[in-house]
C-alpha cells in the first residue's frame, strides 16, 4: 500500500539531512515521486531551492524536473509518511561516537510522525544504535509504538563525495526492515531510484554492522600501507614502487598509503570500537588500525622538518597544497592536511595553504587557519598533500618556480613519482 501511494504521488518521502549523502538521495527519488527535502540549515535550504548544492557536488542540472519541496518548517515536513534519515554521525574530541544530529533527526520525526508511516535511517551508525538508541526517542515523543504503529528500517549510504562513476543508482543498496512486511516496502521503494539491484538484510543489526565493516576495512588496509610506508622509508625504498611490483600478483590488495580523513573512513570505526567496548570487548586490531593512520599527518611534517634540519635550514617557509579530505572535493570535515600544518607549524615552520576548492572562511572556522592568496617563490618545501586534479598537471618547471634550490617536495599520494629530479623528492 505504502509503495503503490508513493508511486501514485498520493503519498510523499521526505529527506531529513541534505547533505553530500541526503541531498542526491532525494533528488533521485523526486524523478519519480514526490519529496520533501528537508535541513534545519535555512541558509541551505534558500541555496537548494535557487538549484545550488551548498556541497558543491552537484550541478544545477541535478535539479531540473525533480518534484521536490525544499524546507526547514516542520508543517511541510508532517506531509510526508516516508521519512529517510541522512544526517551525520561524526565523533567526538575523544573519538567517541556524537549521536546528537541523529537523535535530534529521531526527535524531529517524533514531532511528525503518522500511523503507518515509515522512517529508514541511512547514516552511518554502530549495530543497534537504530532500534535501541533512535526508535525509543520516535516512540516517546511521538506516543506511537515502532513496527505496530509504524515501521522502522535501515539503509546504509554508500555516496562516495567526488566520484562520479559510483552514483546512488549504480551501486548495489542494503536495505533492512524491522518485519518481512517492511523489507518488502523498503527494498520496492529503493528499487524505484537503484538499477545496480537491492540486498536485503535479515535484520537492521546486520545492515548496520555491514556498513561499518565496509569502511573499517578500508582504514585497517590503508594503515597496512602506511606502516609499510614508515618502515620502507627508513630501508629507502619507495613503497609506491614496491606496491606495483607485489600489485603484479592477482590475488594482491591494491591499497595505499596516505592521510585518512573525512566523515567516513576515520570516524566510523570509533563507531565499532565504541560499541565492542560496551559488550566489554576492547577491539585491538582496529584501534591500532586508527592509531597509525591518526598519526601520518605528523609523520609527514616530522620528515619534512627532519630534511630541513639536515640541509641546515633555519625558520623554514613551506606550501602546503591541498587542504581538503580528499581530491576533487570542497568537503574539509576531519581533514588531516589540517594535523599536517599544526604539525609543520609546531615544529617551527612558516606555513602557507592553497587550495582549489576549500573555502578560505570555512578552513579558519574549522582549524584556525585560511588559504594564502599571495603565494612566495622561495619555499624551502611543497607538501602535496591532496592529488587535485589541478596538481596532477603541473610539471617539475611549475615545482621549481616557487621552491629554493635545495627544497624538498612531499609528495604525500605519489602522484609525482619519476617527476622530479631538480628537488629532493620524498613520498609516503
Amino acid at each position: 500500500m505504502m509503495y503503490e501511494e508513493l508511486v501514485n504521488k498520493k503519498k510523499k518521502l521526505a529527506v531529513v539531512g541534505l547533505g553530500y549523502v541526503g541531498l542526491p538521495i532525494a533528488l533521485e527519488f523526486a524523478k519519480k515521486i514526490s519529496v520533501i527535502g528537508f535541513d534545519i540549515n535555512s541558509t541551505r535550504i534558500e541555496m537548494m531551492k535557487n538549484k545550488v548544492d551548498p556541497s558543491n557536488e552537484l550541478e544545477s542540472e541535478a535539479f531540473e524536473g525533480a518534484d521536490i519541496e525544499f524546507t526547514d518548517s516542520l508543517d511541510v515536513l508532517a506531509k510526508a509518511n516516508f521519512y529517510i534519515v541522512a544526517v551525520p554521525t561524526p565523533v567526538d574530541e575523544n573519538k567517541e561516537p556524537d549521536l546528537t544530529p541523529v537523535l535530534r533527526a529521531s526527535e524531529t520525526i517524533g514531532k511528525v510522525i503518522k500511523k503507518g508511516d515509515y522512517v529508514v535511517y541511512e547514516s552511518t551508525v554502530y549495530p543497534g544504535c537504530t532500534e535501541e538508541d533512535c526508535l525509543p526517542v520516535i516512540e516517546k515523543i511521538s506516543g506511537l509504538k515502532g513496527c505496530v504503529d509504524f515501521k522502522l528500517g535501515y539503509s546504509p549510504e554508500r555516496i562516495n563525495p567526488g566520484d562520479k562513476n559510483h552514483t546512488l543508482s549504480s551501486i548495489v543498496k542494503v536495505v533492512s526492515g524491522c518485519d518481512g512486511e517492511s523489507l518488502d516496502t523498503i527494498a520496492k521503494v529503493y528499487e524505484l531510484v537503484v538499477k545496480a539491484g537491492i540486498h536485503r538484510a535479515s535484520s537492521i543489526k546486520v545492515a548496520e554492522a555491514a556498513k561499518i565493516i565496509e569502511n573499517t576495512q578500508r582504514d585497517l588496509n590503508i594503515a597496512l600501507m602506511n606502516e609499510l610506508s614508515i618502515i620502507f622509508n627508513k630501508m629507502g625504498i619507495n613503497t609506491y614502487e614496491v606496491l606495483e611490483a607485489a600489485g603484479t600478483k592477482w590475488n594482491f590488495l591494491k591499497f595505499q598509503p596516505g592521510l585518512v580523513g573525512g566523515h567516513c573512513i576515520g570516524v566510523d570505526p570509533y563507531y565499532l570500537t565504541h560499541k565492542a567496548k560496551m559488550l566489554d570487548y576492547d577491539a585491538q586490531v582496529i584501534l591500532a588500525g586508527r592509531s597509525i593512520n591518526d598519526g601520518m599527518a605528523n609523520y609527514v611534517a616530522k620528515s619534512v622538518k627532519l630534511y630541513l634540519d639536515g640541509k641546515g635550514v633555519k625558520e623554514p617557509k613551506v606550501l602546503v597544497m591541498g587542504a581538503t579530505f580528499k581530491e576533487n572535493v570542497s568537503d574539509i570535515r576531519n581533514s588531516k592536511v589540517a594535523d599536517v600544518v599544526k604539525g609543520l607549524k609546531k615544529l617551527g615552520c612558516t606555513v602557507h595553504v592553497t587550495d582549489p576548492y576549500a573555502d578560505s572562511d570555512e578552513l579558519k572556522h574549522e582549524y584556525g587557519f585560511g588559504l594564502d592568496e599571495d603565494l612566495s617563490y622561495d619555499y624551502d618545501g611543497l607538501v602535496v598533500a591532496v592529488p587535485h586534479r589541478e596538481y596532477l598537471s603541473m610539471d617539475e618547471s611549475d615545482f621549481e618556480k616557487m621552491t629554493k634550490d635545495t627544497a624538498i617536495i612531499a609528495d604525500v599520494k605519489g602522484i609525482l613519482r619519476g617527476r622530479i629530479s631538480k628537488r629532493y623528492y620524498w613520498s609516503l
